[in-house]
């Protein structure tokens, strides 16, 4: 795992999100992009989109924690954190001339006990 310490927010999480995406690749996930962002201020960004091998597109947060208190690294996707995440899953489904099946999961790396945590369809995109 090695310490976190003297590296930026932006590394560490970078370090995270490396370290889920290949935990998904493991389990069959194609990466498809990394940090999507909707244009402008107020919008959204999805940490990692992948495909199943299903043909499901899969729209995943990444989340970490040092310990699990205050309900460990699931508890901070809150409702405005899935809102946001599921506007710019709708931008990036603009793009496509096919719908295919999607799913939101998360993905939580807890360094208290060195754990990933998949968390599968999460959430769902409301109405």
């Amino acid at each position: 795992m090695g310490s976190t310490e003297g590296l930026s927010k932006k590394q560490i999480g970078d370090a995270a999100e490396d370290r889920a995406a290949a935990h998904l690749r493991r389990a069959g996930l194609r990466l498809l992009e990394r940090n999507y962002r909707t244009p402008g201020r107020g919008g959204g960004e999805i940490d990692l989109v992948m495909r199943d091998a299903d043909g499901t597109l899969v729209f995943v947060e990444v989340r970490k924690r040092r310990a699990s208190g205050h309900g460990g690294a699931a508890a901070s996707v809150t409702g405005v954190k899935q809102r946001r995440i599921v506007f710019a899953a709708r931008h990036y489904l603009m793009k496509l001339a096919v719908l295919p099946p999607c799913r939101f999961d998360v993905v939580c790396l807890n360094d208290a006990d060195a754990t990933v945590e998949w968390l599968q369809a999460a959430f769902d995109a409301g109405d």
